[in-house]
Order: structure tokens, then sequence, then C-alpha cells
């Protein structure tokens, strides 16, 4: 059975009680997406934690982790920008970090790490651009 989202309700409701945001390959290049949607989701109100292993210092004046596993605070949701092929290891840390949710960002889509996630408690979202449902579904209500 292929794997469907939650409700646009459901999905207006994670964002609603969301304040950690664990970005999972974001990178420190400003043109690129993940750089792009980071910020979108930062300057809305959301706290944004940078993981990426190849970087060091800070993305977007936050502290960059090498893995989920050393983030040292709660995180909400997991938004990945890895493709689709490295997500299943993403869904088992982010289950071993005791996320909430693990997003994948548009045009990201895995059963396998789906399946992963849900059995670790998490919901899971895929194939949807975090900032587009922010925009949609709460707009400036954040903040």
């Amino acid at each position: 059975m292929a794997y469907e989202n939650p409700s646009r309700e459901e999905i207006k409701e994670i964002l609603e009680h969301a304040g950690n945001i664990a970005v999972v390959g974001l990178s420190d290049k400003p043109d690129r997406t993940s750089y792009m949607v980071a910020q979108a989701m930062q300057s809305n109100g959301y706290r944004i934690i940078p993981v990426n292993p190849a970087v060091s210092g800070q993305i977007l004046g936050e502290q960059v982790y090498a893995s989920l596993a050393d983030v040292p605070e709660p995180i909400d949701i997991v938004n990945v920008f890895r493709r689709s092929e490295h997500t299943p290891e993403v869904a088992r840390e982010a289950v071993a970090a005791r996320a909430k949710v693990l997003w994948l960002q548009q045009g990201i889509i895995s059963e396998e790490a789906a399946q992963i996630a849900e059995q670790g408690g998490l919901k899971v979202i895929m194939d949807r651009c975090i900032k587009v449902e922010d925009s949609i579904l709460l707009g400036k209500s954040r903040q």
C-alpha cells in the first residue's frame, strides 16, 4: 500500500506546535534551496538547527551539528534535504533522537524511511516543501 501524507489539517497542527526544526543537509550556500527554505522558516519564527557533517561553525547564526545524535536539545521536525536513498538512515537517526516528525522535502520519497519513522513513533510527511505548507496553512500567524 502506498504511503499517504497526513491531512492538511494535521500538517497545520504539526507546524503550529513545532519549535525546533533540525534541517538535515542544510547548505551554507545562500543560493541553495535548503538555505532559502531554512531562512524563510527561521524568519517565520521557527528555530533552525543545521545538521551537515561537511560544514563546521554556523549557518543562519545557528551552530551546525554533524548528525542528529549530536543535537543537544529536543527536535520537533527533522526536515530532510538529502537524496531519497539516504533517507532510511536519516529516519533511524530521527527515531533515535526522539524527534516527532520526519519531513522529506519536495521530490524526496522513501517508503522505507516512512516505515522506519512510523514504527519509531514519528509522523511522516514526504514530497512536500515545508516552506510552502507553512505559507499556505499558517501564513504569518506564527510571527
